[in-house]
């Protein structure tokens, strides 16, 4: 469960980067999971666009895709969302540490 400061800076490091997914009106498919799985286990973190012909919302298309790779929903804005996932091989990205109460 990312905390609140580390997803802002999971938002800030997803600002700069480009949609590279799109889902379809066929919604989420196999085909579609295994190549954003990869794309999380090489980026850690990936920007995924939903088309307006598609019959799912962007937040379920998130929860779907996440519930499927593992990853979890950084944010969700219009019909973009943002996917997160530590990469088991050579993490990338260091998360600011959270807090322990």
């Amino acid at each position: 469960m990312l905390t609140s400061k580390q997803r802002a800076y999971l938002k800030s490091l997803a600002n700069g980067i480009n949609a590279i997914f799109q889902v379809g009106k066929n919604s989420v498919t196999p085909e579609l999971r295994d190549t954003v799985h990869a794309a999380l286990e090489a980026r850690e973190l990936v920007k995924i666009n939903v088309l307006d012909n598609n019959l799912i919302s962007a937040h379920e298309a998130a929860e779907m895709l996440a519930s499927r790779t593992g990853a979890e929903v950084v944010q969700v804005i219009g019909n973009k969302f943002i996917l997160y996932r530590p990469s088991k091989t050579k993490p990338v990205i260091e998360l600011p540490k959270a807090k322990k109460s």
